[in-house]
């Protein structure tokens, strides 16, 4: 998709420029986010005025951090590993969530057979110039179906009434009694009276 379709859609090429290229995950993180923030009626966060729970750390996610506002820098974004093409976004000024998950049936790997082939090729290095380039093209054509694709068709969106994270706290950092790296000292852990860096602790094992 060149600049020109890309700013048909409100900050999407945002999230292009972002994550590097448009791809079907990105796109969906894109929807879901949009839904997100206008089920709650909030503008991106600057700080932590909003918090983003995701379901999984692929592509999805660059769209959510883009769009929303919230990071793992600010602390206001949480992963879950749970493998899901979803979300949960949250305002601290309403108390109010959205639990935005993306419908099975949106996303079977069955109904794009050649396409989730060539992604393992591609991945693995075993694809050939000519697989590359109809992988690509396969992308960009089920990203374009995805962003065409009617909103109540894509997800199931449930209320949510989860309990917010506290806002994010900055602790001082003391020296790893082992390696002598700089280390929040709320992260270490107490081994017989020594402040222990948590690499240290794993790699004693």
């Amino acid at each position: 998709m060149d600049r020109e379709e890309l700013r048909k859609y409100d900050r999407l090429e945002e999230c292009v420029a972002f994550h590097g290229h448009i791809c079907p995950g990105l796109v969906i993180g894109y929807r879901a986010s949009k839904l997100g923030m206008e089920k709650l009626n909030e503008v991106r966060a600057e700080d932590e005025e909003l918090v983003a729970i995701v379901e999984n750390d692929a592509c999805f996610v660059d769209a959510v951090q883009v769009l929303t506002g919230c990071t793992f820098g600010k602390g206001n974004l949480i992963y879950k590993d749970y493998g899901k093409m979803a979300m949960t976004l949250a305002s601290r000024r309403t108390g109010k969530g959205f639990r935005i998950i993306l419908k099975e049936r949106s996303f079977r790997s069955s109904d794009h057979k050649e396409h989730f082939e060539l992604i393992h090729k591609v991945i693995n290095d075993q694809a050939t110039d000519e697989e590359k380039r109809r992988f690509w093209k396969l992308h960009e054509e089920r990203s374009r179906r995805l962003l065409e694709t009617k909103t109540e068709e894509l997800f199931d969106v449930k209320e949510s009434d989860i309990e917010l994270p506290p806002k994010a706290r900055i602790f001082p950092s003391e020296p790893c009694a082992v390696c002598g790296e700089a280390t929040m000292k709320t992260k270490m852990v107490e081994v017989e009276g020594r402040l222990i860096c948590k690499a240290c602790l794993e790699a004693s094992k």
